[in-house]
């Protein structure tokens, strides 16, 4: 097992900023050393949303530590992705210690760590964060205060329309036009936080009085910015993947014509690998397998046409088979961020229906459903099993194959359930046989 406090060697980092251009130097070195080390199969791991870099490599470092006692024989290396997610602090992340996994108790106002992250993500957006700090604060009661919280947030997480994210956000794309934006930025606030109280009160109290009660939609408010913010790590991702990680592999690919990689990403990290497929140059075979951790974006992303909608089909409709192996995606049922939260935060405008009252899963439908949730949807020959089988393999050798890991991945509290729950020499295992690793 690799001592506590360093990673398997050879370890690689790779930092990109949010319109995916990486740090050269960092680059240079991957590209220099990585035909001389030896290795022949090198694991790309990139994290989700709720990092920092000091998590992230803190991730890296638990998660990649089975490795090497997992595949003894095998010449493996390692690259730690470093891209600008964001920590809220009051997300606890399970076996991690609370101080790298989270500064502050669940509530409705913001912790200053939190405030920090904020200010980091969204430069020069001081005067927005400092405000929305104040609401949360204050929760005002004036009409119209809702609204304002709303605007502010909108405002908060904008880009430019002709910068380089603006077309990295979308799950789906109608007769090559991406989607609309989220509902949650076009509908009332109000409602929108009253709708996110509502599946706060839930998750704390399932079947409670809570549930039945008038949400107050300040008890929502901290939900619609975290989701809003999640909402622009979404974009941010897809960014990185597609323009700064998939032309990375392809100049690997190039220097050292017989390394395996392998790419594996939690979260929105696990759309960030998904789209560096995307920013693969032609012909290039190198990707061995990608490993889908709790992925955060939609079950429906490489779907060629979306059921009952034959005009709209996944962004990452085949890109699949951009990968000279499988496409393995872990979901679980305990992952309340995918299985409540990203559904209501995902519906797009023009969708108007409320959930208030109603059961959230009944209403939404498979719609707006997440890959971590319940894996890849609407891909003809998707096998699925579970983590057990898995193991037990073989996986096939191509195609998308959806594997329940609820048994392990199956710790933590609302908000966000499971959904970092992935530090488990099982899912290292899974790595492992998707990619063929002996």
């Amino acid at each position: 097992m690799t001592e506590p406090g360093t990673n398997p060697a050879p370890y690689w980092e790779l930092t990109f900023d949010a319109d995916g251009d990486v740090d050269g130097p960092e680059r240079d070195r991957l590209l220099a050393q990585a035909g001389a080390s030896g290795v022949r199969d090198l694991i790309v791991l990139a994290h989700g949303w709720n990092n920092d870099r000091t998590g992230a490599t803190l991730l890296y470092r638990h998660f990649l530590a089975p490795v090497p006692d997992l595949a003894p024989g095998a010449r493996v290396g390692y690259v730690g992705v470093i891209w600008p997610s964001m920590r809220f602090c009051d997300e606890p992340i399970p076996d991690f210690p609370r101080s790298a996994a989270t500064g502050a108790a669940p509530g409705p106002a913001l912790d200053k760590d939190t405030r920090h992250a904020l200010l980091e993500t969204f430069p020069g957006r001081a005067t927005v964060v400092d405000r929305l700090v104040r609401m949360l604060d204050e929760r005002p009661r004036e009409q119209g205060a809702e609204e304002e919280f709303g605007r502010l947030v909108r405002l908060l997480v904008e880009v430019v329309p002709a910068g380089p994210q603006a077309h990295f956000a979308a799950d789906t794309v109608a007769e090559g036009v991406p989607e609309s934006g989220p509902r949650m930025f076009t509908r009332p606030a109000a409602e929108v936080c009253a709708e996110f109280a509502a599946a706060l009160a839930g998750l704390e109290a399932p079947g409670g009085a809570a549930a039945f009660a008038l949400p107050d939609p300040w008890e929502g408010a901290k939900e619609l910015l975290r989701q809003a913010a999640y909402y622009a790590m979404k974009r941010r991702a897809g960014t990185v993947g597609e323009r700064g990680l998939g032309p990375v592999v392809g100049r690997l690919a190039q220097a050292v014509p017989e390394l395996r990689i392998h790419l594996v990403g939690h979260s929105f990290g696990g759309r960030l690998v998904s789209f560096a497929l995307r920013g693969l140059p032609a012909r290039v075979r190198a990707v061995k397998s990608v490993t889908l951790l709790q992925g955060a974006f939609s079950h429906y992303a490489f779907a060629a046409r979306l059921p009952g909608d034959p005009r709209t089909g996944g962004v990452l409709q085949g890109q699949e088979h951009r990968v000279d192996g499988p496409v393995v995606c872990c979901h679980s049922s305990h992952d309340t961020a995918l299985g409540t939260f990203y559904p209501l935060a995902s519906r797009l405008s023009g969708d108007d229906r409320s959930v208030l009252g109603v059961d959230i899963g009944a209403l939404l439908g498979p719609r707006w459903g997440a890959l971590g949730h319940d894996g890849v949807q609407g891909v003809p020959g998707t096998r699925a099993c579970t983590l057990a089988d898995a193991l037990r393999g073989p996986l096939p050798a191509a195609g998308c194959v959806n594997v329940d890991a609820s048994a392990v991945i199956r710790n933590g509290g609302p908000p966000a359930g499971a959904h970092s729950d992935i530090v488990h020499p099982e899912l290292a295992r899974l790595v492992l046989a998707a990619g063929r690793v002996r």
